[in-house]
């Protein structure tokens, strides 16, 4: 009986469930990986935040009485074990988002000289030139008035006068009018504990952040940054 091949259990490998594995060179495909791994945090996520709930509890809130006794109306040590675990899930998702933010900074460079003479990589230069096109023609819709610090904005990069050039799917096209921001505030209550991707300008430049909306980091709202309408 022949024994397979190393190339085709390679193969096997590299395949799950019909999806092949990305390759580590390119940049679209490494994000997309990642983004895989975001939403396998993300997912657990909410289950330790139930715990919390069904203990009105949230990240904050003291877990003994008045007297500095443990509270007989909470359950410590699962709320205890939720807390912790939120926390550590939080951060693999903040360093997972940065990740992310770098990787789609490579998706949207623009194409060196030598990568647009490349016949090998004609078709995805040609994708990313379009992509590119796309982009650049972005205008800014709003401004970073203030950021909290703590806060998920400040966690994720944000800076007072940041200029949003598209949050999440929204751009500045997605109001009407202009001076409402009401979609942005409606994605972001149905984000909770679920990454954004924004695009900013900064002092001339463009970078992508990752934000997280989510209760109880100490502050008010979700986002902990206040953001007001903008026109150039």
């Amino acid at each position: 009986m022949s024994t397979p091949s190393h190339s085709t259990k390679d193969q096997d490998q590299s395949t799950t469930m019909g999806f092949t594995l990305p390759s580590p060179t390119s940049p679209s495909q490494i994000a997309q990986t990642l983004i895989q791994k975001k939403e396998t945090i993300e997912s657990e996520i909410p289950t330790h935040i139930s715990i919390l709930r069904t203990n009105n509890i949230d990240m904050t809130t003291p877990l003994v009485d008045s007297e500095g006794f443990p509270r007989s109306d909470v359950d410590i040590w699962a709320v205890r074990k939720a807390r912790v675990r939120i926390i550590e899930l939080r951060n693999d998702l903040k360093d997972v988002m940065d990740e992310i933010g770098k990787a789609l900074e490579g998706v949207y460079a623009k194409p060196t000289v030598a990568s647009s003479t490349n016949t090998g990589s004609s078709n995805q230069t040609s994708t990313e030139q379009q992509m590119d096109v796309q982009e650049e023609g972005l205008s800014p819709f709003a401004r970073v008035n203030s950021v909290a610090p703590g806060s998920p904005a400040a966690e994720a990069g944000m800076q007072k006068e940041d200029l949003i050039l598209k949050f999440g799917n929204l751009v500045r096209s997605s109001f009407n009018p202009p001076s409402s921001l009401t979609p942005l505030a409606g994605l972001v209550s149905e984000s909770e504990n679920k990454h954004i991707i924004i695009r900013v300008r900064r002092a001339g430049d463009q970078k992508y952040l990752t934000l997280t909306p989510r209760q109880g980091w100490g502050g008010r709202g979700m986002l902990g940054c206040h953001i007001v309408p903008y026109s150039e």
